[in-house]
């Protein structure tokens, strides 16, 4: 066999959420930062993520988090997270997956009962504090980045349910936040496909009419996902994720989870020391604290803590063949959803 490229991959979940990591074979990127080598796979050179996440090499769930040195001398690793549409800054259920993989495969030394690994992301130093024991990583707790909200209770209007209200907020990543009831349906399993399809309407549709950028971090910009939220009768806030080009989160979602827990503090609904549960579609479960409060270039902010498991599953190799014609990757509507028809 003549391979051109072979990456490894350790096959992780956080709660559901396949998070795959590359620990192996990840080629140089240019960059000065992660937040610039995000910019060059988005803008320059996103061969690699098209490789990694389309088929016939990937399927249509799950992330593949890119192992890069760290540019934050203080961190132990950078990581980059490639989806299906792009590459993303900041996710806590890939967080987590690399923290596992990280210390399961010894890359990062080990320590019982705890241990700290420092993530360089390009939103930021993420603290994953690691719960270890009998050489098994069982729960890790992460530091967030600063989330803050953009605008609450903004109206958008749609053709399919007339004018609802969302809360454009920052988690690591730009969040539209949408109470589920206004689209007439609950966060259930059975109901993903609608989820999912009533969430890429309204992401292109925020999108197209309104602008977000990190205020600090230019590379970070436009809404990347609709979550989708309610209240359960026992207080635990229930979430659904939805991801270009049609699936949902399988776990509760930390950026997201971070997100709707800065609206809860911008509401005065949550303060320093809170700690509230946030619930998958399929009932996994994240700790959500907030740590404490801070700023974002002069607007509030808070430093939000999250809080779950992840598990490695596999072990494997992903290799590119020279004369393989469908190198670039494709994805199709009958599994990726109606969107699938617009990847090139």
């Amino acid at each position: 066999m003549r391979w051109k490229r072979t990456i490894q991959l350790l096959d992780v979940h956080c709660e559901g959420e396949i998070g795959k990591v590359a620990i192996g074979g990840v080629p140089k990127i240019p960059g000065n930062t992660i937040a610039e080598q995000l910019h060059h796979i988005n803008t320059v050179d996103d061969s690699l993520r098209r490789f990694l996440c389309l088929e016939p090499r990937a399927a249509s769930i799950g992330s593949v988090n890119l192992l890069v040195p760290a540019k934050r001398p203080e961190a132990d690793a950078g990581f980059i997270i490639l989806q299906a549409d792009q590459a993303h800054a900041m996710s806590g259920s890939n967080s987590i997956c690399v923290t596992t993989a990280l210390l399961e495969s010894g890359i990062v030394e080990m320590k019982e009962p705890e241990t700290v690994v420092m993530l360089d992301t390009a939103a930021g130093l993420v603290k994953a504090t690691a719960t270890c024991r009998d050489g098994r990583c069982e729960r890790v707790k992460l530091t967030m980045t600063p989330s803050f909200v953009q605008a609450l209770d903004v109206a958008v209007d749609t053709p399919q349910w007339g004018t609802i209200k969302v809360d454009l907020c920052y988690g690591g990543i730009f969040y539209a936040l949408v109470d589920v009831h206004q689209i007439g349906t609950t966060i259930e399993k059975a109901n993903a496909r609608a989820i999912v399809e009533a969430g890429m309407i309204i992401k292109d549709i925020v999108n197209r009419t309104i602008p977000t950028v990190h205020p600090e971090i230019p590379e970070i910009s436009g809404v990347a996902y609709v979550m989708f939220r309610s209240t359960e009768a026992d207080g635990t806030v229930r979430t659904c994720t939805t991801m270009w080009p049609g699936r949902v989160d399988r776990s509760p979602c930390g950026t997201g989870s971070s997100a709707n827990l800065a609206t809860l503090h911008a509401r005065g609904l949550a303060k320093p020391g809170d700690v509230f549960k946030s619930r998958s579609i399929i009932g996994s479960e994240f700790e959500v604290g907030l740590d404490s409060v801070t700023e974002v270039a002069g607007r509030p902010a808070i430093i939000p803590t999250i809080s779950g498991r992840g598990w490695t599953f596999g072990l494997h190799q992903v290799a590119l063949d020279p004369f393989d014609p469908l190198a670039d990757g494709f994805a199709l509507t009958d599994t990726w959803g109606p969107q699938a028809g617009e990847i090139r």
